[in-house]
């Protein structure tokens, strides 16, 4: 298979790596500082599964030099969702499949409505890793994880075709999920949790979810979403907060800090809108109360447009 990894930062960066360490044709869209020191010394990982360099790597900053793929991840930012769906459009063939690693629940939609809804899967993944510095890879304590699946949840042979590649690299692990929508809603509940209660406080997650006053407002978040979704007809059972905060925020290492949170310390735009601002969003389209997350999006918001009015 030849692989297009659209946003090579932290997640791109981290499973098109891993492919093209197990010989896969792999070529990454990249940018600025990171595409230049990916063409002049490769692809840099360092991680607690191993460090590896995939030197020559294959990059590029026009998708039209990348050519027709068989299979394209796509990791870029939620706000640039749109623009790069329009810009991978020449490597898009008939059979090619686009597999969203995104941390909201829009992408699958936004990328359909440009590229045609045959063409892409549902797709999410679990890792903590980030640029560190331009051309490196730096994957923290998160095992990696990756699970896709049609839309329709019905079986199909490029799925498990797909399944079978990302089975037999190392440090990863995949699933196909019985219901993909369920796990895109499971994982929005984590990280809409985890990155509005880190960024209001500040603090990595093993701080806010010991302090009884932050782990409520963790547990009021995650019940908004469970609310939200459920309104939006998705199979979630009254149960799914409770289990994500036993087997996933209080499993996750203790200083974990969700890239939402990173780039907002740091000044930078960050997935707000498509985070805890589309909770609000979808809440008040569908009735549902979201009042913690409504908090959490005022708070934040001024930070926001502060860091977007220096990029326009």
């Amino acid at each position: 298979m030849r692989f297009g990894v659209f946003g090579a930062g932290g997640v791109g960066g981290y499973f098109g790596g891993r492919l093209a360490q197990a010989g896969h044709d792999v070529t990454f869209i990249a940018r600025g500082k990171h595409l230049a020191a990916i063409l002049e010394n490769g692809l840099r990982v360092e991680s607690l599964l191993g460090d590896f360099v995939i030197r020559p790597a294959k990059a590029t900053d026009d998708p039209r030099q990348a050519g027709v793929m068989d299979v394209i991840l796509v990791a870029v930012k939620a706000w640039d969702i749109p623009s790069a769906a329009e810009a991978m459009k020449p490597m898009v063939g008939e059979q090619t499949i686009v597999v969203p690693l995104e941390n909201g629940v829009d992408a699958p939609d936004q990328l359909s409505s440009v590229l045609g809804r045959k063409h892409v899967l549902g797709g999410l993944c679990r890792i903590s890793s980030f640029v560190s510095p331009p051309g490196s890879i730096r994957h923290g304590g998160v095992p990696p994880y990756i699970a896709f699946s049609e839309l329709d949840n019905q079986k199909s042979q490029r799925v498990d075709e797909l399944f079978k590649v990302f089975s037999e690299l190392p440090g990863v692990s995949a699933e196909i999920p019985v219901d993909i929508h369920k796990a895109l809603w499971e994982k929005f509940v984590f990280i809409a949790a985890a990155s509005g209660v880190g960024s209001v406080t500040r603090q990595a997650i093993g701080v806010y979810r010991s302090v009884p006053e932050t782990r409520a407002m963790l547990v009021g978040v995650m019940q908004e979403v469970v609310a939200v979704g459920r309104a939006r007809g998705v199979a979630m059972g009254d149960d799914a907060g409770d289990r994500i905060l036993t087997n996933v925020i209080d499993r996750a290492p203790e200083g974990t800090i969700a890239s939402m949170q990173k780039d907002i310390m740091e000044g930078r735009r960050s997935e707000l809108e498509a985070q805890n601002g589309a909770v609000v969003r979808m809440g008040r389209e569908l009735g549902v109360p979201t009042p913690i997350n409504t908090f959490i999006y005022a708070c934040l918001l001024p930070m926001e447009l502060a860091a977007l009015s220096k990029t326009s």
